[in-house]
């Protein structure tokens, strides 16, 4: 198979790359050129936001293309009508935030969904990422598109600093504000385990949307943190902390305590409780969490401990004077 990746390879796109070289694909690789391309790729480098710099593009045919873009819609639009003659099939990594606020626990991919424009410059998250599926629809239609709507992206790579600030935080031991319930079911998907579900998706000629993360309830929010202590062998005590007093400690979830969000309200429905079986039915395979956690420890340990960050991201994690004050310390 003749594989496009568009975009950089620091997280999504380096599973991607590094699976599909596994499997002995011809892989190409279109950036701007921050990052070299991983041994055994080709590198096209050019920046798809001004004119003429899809220019390394104009030859050459693909049997796919897998675009992890997730600003202005514009950019796709104009690679998807560059390439909709010389390539079989359009892969666009969406979100699942593309679903109109707030999806009601179990929501499949026929959810209402927000507005978007292909050519769109600018516009919130959601309707980016709905504006970069209206793209590839445009030029490659309902069959000859996948749109891959994920949900929360951990892993090995991670530059968002949700794993990565837990995994920090934990190992620094001591008193750790656990966020409530233990038992709170938590829904992500491990990029390696998305990148992989991606190539077969190619391979087998799947179109359409998935939702992209593990099944309801693939771990707690205890499994998590627990797998945390257990592998970075910290002597962290998990304080678990009923739902209320954080919220009323004016903490945020998702951000000051990544990953976390309270149970029973729209934002854990919406993050935590979609409804994955066709992605399942079509083999999605979602490996344990502690393999997660394990292999994105030895990962930040092997690059002195941190994380990379993207500069267009907030900075994720609670102060240590919070978490002290409501712990009583």
């Amino acid at each position: 198979m003749k594989l496009l990746l568009l975009g950089g390879t620091e997280f999504a796109g380096r599973a991607v790359a590094e699976r599909a070289l596994a499997r002995g694909w011809e892989l190409t690789v279109f950036n701007r050129g921050s990052h070299a391309a991983p041994a055994g790729a080709v590198q096209l480098v050019g920046d798809r936001t001004v004119a003429g710099g899809l220019g390394a593009l104009a030859e050459g045919e693909w049997d796919a293309v897998i675009d992890t873009w997730s600003k202005a819609p514009r950019a796709v639009q104009d690679a998807a009508r560059l390439l909709e003659d010389r390539v079989g099939r359009y892969v666009y990594v969406s979100s699942c935030s593309v679903y109109r606020w707030a999806p009601p626990a179990g929501y499949d991919e026929g959810a209402e969904l927000v507005e978007g424009e292909a050519g769109a410059e600018g516009g919130d998250y959601a309707a980016l990422k709905r504006g970069g599926e209206l793209a590839v629809l445009e030029s490659f239609g309902a069959g000859r598109s996948l749109l891959v709507r994920a949900g929360l992206l951990l892993g090995p790579y991670e530059n968002i600093g949700r794993l990565p600030w837990w995994l920090g935080r934990i190992a620094q031991g001591g008193p750790v504000l656990a966020p409530g319930p233990r038992d709170l079911p938590l829904q992500y998907v491990d990029v390696r385990d998305m990148a992989e579900w991606m190539l077969d998706a190619v391979e087998s000629g799947l179109s359409g949307p998935y939702n992209m993360m593990s099944p309801q309830g693939h771990t707690t929010m205890g499994g998590l943190l627990e797998a945390v202590v257990d592998v970075t062998g910290s002597d962290a005590e998990l304080r678990w902390t009923d739902p209320q007093a954080i919220l009323d400690a004016g903490i945020a979830p998702w951000t000051d305590l990544p990953v976390w969000t309270p149970p029973g309200t729209d934002m854990h429905d919406a993050l935590h409780a979609a409804d994955v079986s066709r992605a399942v039915a079509t083999g999605l395979r979602c490996r344990p969490v502690r393999e997660t956690v394990a292999d994105t420890w030895a990962w930040l340990q092997s690059i002195g401990g941190e994380a990379p960050q993207r500069p267009d991201r907030p900075r994720l994690g609670l102060a240590p004077e919070t978490e002290a004050k409501v712990l009583g310390l």
